[in-house]
């Protein structure tokens, strides 16, 4: 169920798998997105169960409406009574709001500093790691108080540029904004590396504390891969920081 999960200081990240959920074929089996098609009733269910298995009130996860941008939005407490805006990337100084970030493909990235008591959760597609929602988002973090010197970083599973093939004149594009992002698949042919896209931008903002998954997505039956599958579910990256105790 969550497959991968690091601890910082009171910062808490997490990535989970395709496992231990309700939902059927296509979507096997702990779906958390839920505008793919899926039961709601089954997503409900595993966010619940995921939020459980992290020791979190599901009703203390905040999601977005990801639309491949560079938007950020700052939240307090979770969504109420109102549409979840369209942004790819969510701030927080609350400790024990725990955001969350969908993938299937895509750069899930984590931030958090633990000492200013501010985290942030990014969605980086190649639009949006090309558009600089990773940036915007640290600016969103130092905002409130964060340093990059202290930002700890986390990107999860995504696809891998030796399998995220793209047209050569798409592959030209993106590598003139971000260099790092040039690849080429494992079969020869043009392809971007988003992961390093990302942490090449991190770098440059002074976040040296960084880690990235090593799992590919599209190589990994344990994983939602869009690319792979086309219908089919969406993980889920986790930051929070520890609730201070009264």
């Amino acid at each position: 169920m969550i497959g991968q999960y690091f601890d910082a200081n009171g910062a808490h990240f997490a990535f989970t798998d395709r496992w231990g959920g309700v939902s059927a074929v296509p979507y096997e089996e702990l779906n958390l997105g839920g505008a793919v098609g899926d039961d709601p009733e089954s997503v409900r269910t595993n966010r619940a169960l995921a939020a459980g298995a992290l020791g979190l009130d599901p009703a203390r996860v905040v999601w977005m409406n990801q639309v491949h941008g560079a938007d950020v939005a700052e939240v307090e407490g979770p969504w109420t009574g109102e549409a979840v805006p369209a942004v790819d990337g969510l701030v927080t100084a609350a400790r024990g709001l725990a955001l969350a970030v969908l993938t299937a493909d895509c750069v899930p990235v984590l931030l958090a500093d633990p000492v200013a008591g501010v985290v942030s959760a990014a969605h980086a597609g190649r639009p949006g790691m090309v558009s600089g929602v990773v940036p915007a988002a640290v600016e969103a973090m130092i905002g409130l108080g964060a340093d990059p010197a202290r930002i700890v970083a986390r990107t999860g599973p995504a696809v891998c540029g030796r399998c995220y093939e793209v047209p050569e004149a798409m592959r030209a594009e993106v590598a003139d904004i971000e260099p790092a992002a040039w690849a080429e698949t494992s079969w020869g042919t043009p392809a971007v590396d988003v992961t390093a896209g990302v942490h090449a931008q991190l770098e440059r903002l002074g976040v040296t504390d960084r880690k990235a998954s090593e799992v590919c997505t599209r190589e990994s039956g344990d994983h939602y891969s869009y690319r792979r599958d086309r219908t089919t579910g969406r993980l889920a990256g986790y930051v929070w920081l520890t609730q201070e105790e009264t």
